[in-house]
């Protein structure tokens, strides 16, 4: 089993989780983050740490978001890890909870 980054975390990009992760499986995207499946450690850390409340395990992850599975896998052989928190974008805050964000993902 492995962690998922969900909907929540298009458009917010919260970086907190980053800086808890004990193996650096995080990778960023222009406005989301991504979790790689291969060097997830489950460790849990990341999840309690996101305000988003994005980062699901995959056996949890709400039956409509599974699809972000495969996404994070995908996304994580593109992009670069990320080892520090970041600044979140200035309009973050208004995207927290917005549904249906899919279409505003940025490759």
């Amino acid at each position: 089993m492995t962690y998922v980054v969900s909907e929540n975390c298009i458009k917010c990009k919260y970086t907190d989780c980053v800086d808890v992760c004990p193996v650096d499986c995080f990778h960023v995207g222009p406005n989301f983050l991504v979790i790689d499946p291969d060097e997830c450690i489950d460790c849990t850390l990341c999840v309690a740490e996101c305000p988003a409340e994005a980062i699901f395990a995959e056996d949890d992850l709400p039956e409509e978001q599974l699809h972000f599975v495969a996404l994070n896998a995908e996304l994580s052989k593109l992009w670069p890890v990320i080892v520090e928190k970041q600044d979140s974008p200035a309009d973050a805050d208004e995207w927290l909870g917005v549904k249906e964000k899919l279409h505003l993902l940025e490759r």
